[in-house]
Formats: structure tokens, sequence, C-alpha cells
């Protein structure tokens, strides 16, 4: 690489800004010239001390955007203290950083080391010994050193000089997001100065959003933003079509492959044409992820080939996913993951052809993040293909099966992602059960606090704003009672764990603040039917779909998780997909609806998803959609709200709570047992909201995340009704339209 001299009105070149073994390295790299995200990169974090979001596609050259010019201020540091922390959701994608970022950090005399539980322990000990260089982390090994190593972590990184967030939007919500943004305040507090932050990623759809996030608790003027204008590759995408044999209700099942069902007919497709390439498969859950790598793989020992589709899921053991993910980096041998949503996230896995989807798009964020990994050689075309299952349709089916939602969601999500939509950060459910987790930890790392020093760090300075005083001290007066025995009072005033705190805190499982189990089993009569997610509210007397049937709820074990439920008499369950935790968006559901409501036919679909298209458009005429939202089918009348999963789940316990029974799903709630005038007068009873505190007792669903259980109901009720109150006047909307609908 080469630059001209600067003139005396211009600035160096960000190239010759950078430490000279770097420049080095870059030329036996053998790059031409640097990234235009790199250019700017450099620039914004040598002219500037703010906080920095730095967006650009998969593969665009991010992390050298951050690293290059903080390793170059680093290598002059004179300070002891480990000099930047890097944070990754992902352990693998720490693994495969290491790789990048070694070869640098030796070349700089800095050490670079990988922390977390499958990392080298000689390591770890050498950074403790001499704090210095760069450290690469994930969220549950800080909780750790918090924990386990009070009186070292301030060693470690009281002197950051900055902290990179990579994968930033996977952590702009959920409860991840929550409790890392709690330990980057408590890493904050360890130092005289608040060490700069720096987010990279690929997937932002409101960048206001992801500024804030990265610029909370800063002193500073904000944050700044380096986002790379980059010609995105020519996307070739297929939907294709498939209706499932008439008797086929179950779930997707290993031992079952006939080559009738539609997953069968799907591996047909997927191992005739991705067979000789790298490429990723996303299908959903665990159980469909092994159905169809099991069908793939006996059709590779029937045409006497070599295997080349592999599961990947969360609960396979860390060797066979890291043999699996090196076998797609290598690109040696052709391969093919089939996967839930644990390769979404941007470890490197190489060159991969082409990406499918088993199902309609939920979430357009997850979409984009996917399709990122296809595409990323110049030249070469980022490919897609969607596969969807609708259920056979018989004579006497439910009206609302015959719109074929799930082909209008996947056309509806195509053109959302042609339109660059990404949903918004939600209000976070989890929060109050993150609060807990860190006031626990905070107690442990200071060796007991005051209430008020407590609310100081975590609320009123943290992230947990949310909380006021009155409920942070319900929250402690709960922990400290009785029956959970987390926290106890010296006389002194000072709070300390309890002798269950102490055990909950010394468990392995402590350090992670989310739980992989977050299904609900349903019980009646005393006998199991099985699990389902739940996403919706509910209360006594809500209505939930299974196994092809409607049950009512008369008990909910919130801490246990079970649900308590009698067969419900009414007519048959509408088909299209109700089971998944993950929330549809209110634009995703109003694309839906214009979809449905225009007659062009793109030219992605294949034969049989234009004709169930064309058939859900039929329908959707003749029932006379367009200006009704109301379908009235025997005992049922569908509200058609076409609203996301939020405003469905409120209007749904506003129903049940004025006396009716319903059920909420994609684009509206169900209500049973009533006559369409029945409903139409309910709504109108309703259409003036009582207050959300007041609903909120209705609820019976609201233990939702890991610690919840630990919680006041109170707490968790006030925090339900708060975080659903900017929905309020969507749903006030909504009901108005119903009723004004014909």
């Amino acid at each position: 690489m080469t630059s001209s001299p600067p003139s005396v009105s211009e600035a160096p070149h960000p190239f010759d800004r950078l430490h000279p073994e770097i420049r080095r390295w870059i030329r036996e790299e053998g790059w031409d010239e640097l990234r235009a995200i790199q250019d700017q990169g450099i620039r914004a974090i040598l002219d500037d001390k703010r906080d920095l979001v730095i967006a650009a596609a998969t593969a665009a050259g991010k992390t050298e955007a951050a690293f290059l010019p903080l390793l170059t201020q680093a290598a002059d540091r004179t300070r002891t203290g480990v000099a930047l922390l890097y944070v990754s959701p992902l352990k693998a994608l720490i693994n495969d950083q290491y790789r990048r970022l070694a070869i640098l950090g030796e070349r700089l005399d800095l050490p670079v080391v990988r922390w977390h539980g499958d990392a080298p322990a000689s390591a770890k000990r050498a950074v403790l010994r001499d704090p210095r260089g760069l450290v690469l982390i994930t969220p549950e090994s800080i909780e750790a050193l918090f924990l386990r190593r009070t009186e070292e972590v301030a060693r470690l990184f009281g002197a950051l000089d900055a902290i990179v967030i990579d994968e930033l939007h996977a952590f702009l919500q959920g409860a991840r997001g929550l409790h890392l943004a709690s330990l980057l305040r408590r890493i904050d507090r360890l130092g005289l100065t608040r060490p700069r932050r720096i987010g990279l990623s690929a997937t932002l759809g409101d960048f206001s959003a992801a500024e804030a996030w990265v610029s909370a608790g800063a002193t500073h003027g904000g944050s700044g933003l380096v986002m790379a204008d980059q010609d995105q590759p020519e996307l070739k995408l297929q939907v294709r079509g498939y209706i499932e044999p008439p008797d086929d209700d179950g779930p997707d099942d290993v031992e079952s492959d006939g080559g009738e069902s539609a997953l069968s007919r799907v591996a047909d497709h997927l191992f005739a044409n991705l067979r000789g390439s790298n490429n990723l498969v996303f299908a959903g859950s665990r159980r469909t992820v092994e159905a169809l790598a099991d069908r793939l793989r006996r059709r590779s020992e029937h045409a006497n080939v070599p295997e080349e589709f592999f599961p990947h899921h969360g609960s396979l053991s860390t060797d066979l996913r890291e043999t699996l993910e090196q076998r797609l980096k290598a690109g040696t041998l052709p391969t093919t993951a089939v996967a839930t949503t644990t390769l979404e996230l941007g470890i490197d896995l190489g060159s991969v052809k082409s990406v499918a989807q088993v199902g309609a798009p939920r979430s357009l964020a997850s979409l984009r993040q996917r399709l990122g990994r296809s595409g990323r050689r110049a030249g070469t075309p980022a490919i897609l293909r969607i596969y969807i299952r609708e259920k056979y349709l018989a004579a006497d089916c439910d009206p609302l099966d015959r719109l074929r939602l799930d082909t209008v969601r996947a056309v509806a999500a195509v053109r959302l992602l042609v339109a660059k939509f990404i949903e918004p950060p939600a209000p976070e459910p989890s929060l109050p059960t993150v609060a807990l987790h860190q006031l626990l930890s905070t107690v442990v790392q200071q060796g007991g606090s005051r209430a008020d020093r407590l609310y100081r760090d975590l609320c009123a300075d943290g992230p947990f704003g949310l909380l006021s005083k009155a409920e942070f001290a319900g929250m402690l007066k709960a922990a400290a009672s009785p029956e959970n025995g987390l926290l106890e009072q010296c006389p002194e005033g000072l709070i300390m764990l309890g002798p269950r705190g102490e055990l909950l805190v010394n468990g392995r499982d402590f350090y992670a603040v989310f739980d992989s189990d977050e299904e609900w089993r349903l019980i009646t009569g005393g006998r199991a039917l099985g699990t389902i997610p739940i996403v919706n509210a509910l209360g006594i007397g809500s209505l939930v779909g299974f196994a092809g049937r409607r049950w009512r709820v008369v008990g909910v074990d919130d801490r246990a998780k079970v649900l308590d439920v009698v067969p419900h008499p009414s007519g048959k369950l509408p088909k299209f997909d109700r089971l998944s935790a993950e929330p549809v968006h209110d634009r995703l559901a109003a694309e839906m609806f214009a979809v449905l409501s225009d007659g062009n036919i793109p030219r992605y679909l294949d034969r049989q998803a234009s004709a169930l298209l064309g058939e859900g458009r039929e329908a959707f005429r003749a029932l006379g959609l367009a200006s009704s939202r109301f379908l009235s089918v025997e005992s049922d009348v569908h509200l058609l709200s076409w609203r996301g999963t939020a405003v469905n789940s409120i209007l749904a316990v506003l129903v049940t709570a004025a006396g009716l029974e319903c059920d909420a799903h994609d684009v509206g709630v169900t209500v049973t047992g009533a006559s369409a005038a029945e409903v139409r007068a309910l709504l109108m009873h309703i259409s003036k909201c009582p207050p959300l505190d007041e609903l909120a007792s209705f609820v019976k669903s609201l233990r939702i995340a890991k610690f919840d259980k630990f919680l006041p109901d109170a707490l968790l009720a006030a925090y339900w009704a708060r975080r659903n109150e900017p929905f309020m006047p969507l749903v006030s909307a909504t009901i108005q339209d119903l009723l004004n609908s014909g």
C-alpha cells in the first residue's frame, strides 16, 4: 500500500496514522487499500474521544475499523491494566476474532487473551499477574469475574481505554442486553474515567437507539456514527410452497420420512440443490432441525454419496458444533449446516453460497442477519430460499386458514426486507429479573451494601431506571422474605446475602440471566399434554391452541410454568402456525394486509407458492375482509386487527377480562362462544380502555424470566403495565378500527 504525502492543508492519510507494525502487517496481507468503513473508523477513533457505533455489512471490515486504531493507541500506552475489552455474545465468535487479532497483538507485544469457560487457563493467569493488552470476553464471564475475583477485577478493568461490543444489535434488547448494560456501568465505576464504548453491527434499524445504548452513562457529548454505504450484492430469491398431506397435523419427527410430508419434500429439494457447496439452512426449532438433518442424511446414504448435511443447535456438544463451524470455514469439503438460531450471529464461516429458511420469517432483523451470510465475495449474489409449509384444507376448514397466512407473511417479509425495515427495540419484559440478578451480584462485589447505594448504582445511575424506589424496596423485601431467603440485613443496615442467596449465586448457572427453557407445560386432568411457547399474556379463561384443538385455561402456576387446561367445545382450531415465542411486529402484520389487498404476483414465488398466495387473496376478497375486520365462523368470531403481537396480546386481555373467552394470534384475536353482535357490543364497552394497572391484576402469566419467581406480584404487575403503556394508543385505535369496519 502507498499513500501520497499530505499537503499543508490536508490531514494525514488514515493508513499513515497507524502503528508501523500494523502498517507492515497490512502490506504483508496484500491489501490494496483500506476499505471505506476502515478509513472512516480510523479517523473517528483517532480524532475523537466520543463513543462510536460502526455499522456496515457482514464481512465489510468492521473489526479492523475499530481495532487498527485502538491497537495503535494501546501500543504506546504506559498505564497498567488491560487496555481494551472486546465483548461478544458468543464464545465461538470470540475464538474467531482471537485468531484474527492475536497476530497483531504479538507484533505489538500486547497479549490477546480469550476469557470464557472453554479458553486456556494459562493465558488468564498470565493477564491476572500482569494485566495489559486485549481481553475478549462474554457477558457471563464478566459476571463471573465480578463474583469470583472481586479483589482483582479493578486491577484488570479499572484503566480500560475502550470497550468494543460486537454484534451490538443482539444487545439492544433482551435479557442479555440489559445484563451487559449493567455490567458495563459497573466497569465504569472501577476506574477514575469511563472507558469509551464502540459498538459494531451489521443489522441496525434504529441508529439513534443504538447510539443511545452505547453512550449510556457518558458525561461527554453523546456518540458518533460511522456507516459505510456499500453496494449490496445481487439477491437471488425463491419462495417455495408445500402442502402437507391431509392427515398430517403432528410435529416434525425424525422417525417418519415417508416422502409425502412437506418436510420430506423440502429435504428432497435441499438435497438436489445444495450438495457440492457450503450453505446454511435455518429450520426453527431443535426438533425440526434434527428431523430435517436426519432426512438429508438418509438421502446421502441412499445415494451412496458423502455426508454433507449436519445439525447445529444449542443442545449439541461444543465439540460437535465447533467441528462443523471449522469445516464450513475451511471450505475444503462441501458442507451444509441445518441450524436453529445458533449460526445467525457473525461467526466467520467463510464463503457461504446460499441461505435457506424453513418457515415464513417472523423477524426482519433475523432475516437480514441470516441473509448477510451469503453473497460476501465480490461479484457473487446472495441466495435466499424460503420454504413454506401450509396445511391441507378440508372442506369444513376454518375460513381463516383459507387466507394462507404463512405464505402471505413470507411475501410481506420479503417486501420489508427490500424496504430495509428492521424492528426497533421493544420494552424488555425481563427487566425486573435482571435487576434482581444484578442486585445479588452487586451485593457480593461490594461485600454488602446499603439499600440507598444499591438503588443509586442499579437504578438511578444504571439501566434499571424504570423501577421506582418503592418498587425497588419491594424487591428487597421479597428477596429477604423467609420463603426466598436471598438477602438478609445486619443490625447496622448493611444488606448481605442470605443462605439461599449464597447457594444461588454460587451455582454455575447464575452467571447467565436467560433461561434456556421458556416453554410451558400443559396439564389436563393430571395428564401431561406437552409443552408450548407462550408469548401472549394469559389469565383464567384464556384459550390456547394445542394438538389441533382449543383448551381453556383454568389454572396458572406462574412459578412452575404450568397451565392447567380443560378441553373447549368450540369449533375447529385454525391450522396456521400459532406456536411461536417470536413476536410479530406491527409493520409486518400491516404488510400482510397489504399483500392480501393487492394483485401483484411476485416472480420469486414458485408455482405452488403462487397458487397458495392466489388462494389466500381469493378468500380475502370472498370473505369481504378488505372492509370488514369481523369474520364469524360457527361459534367463533375472528377479530382481524392486522396488528402485531404486543397489541393483540393486550386486546385479548381486555376481551377476557370483560368476560369472553379468546385467543390472540399473529393478525388478531379469536373470540369463542359469542356472536358478532355480542363481540361488537363488548368492544364498545371496552373502547375506553381501563387503566393498565387494573388490567395487570388479571394477567396470570407474569413470571416469564429466570428469577421472576423471587419477585413480588405487585412489582411484576406494575412493570407489565408500564412496559405496555406505549402500546395503549394503538390498542384504542385498533378497537375503533374494528368498530368502524363493516
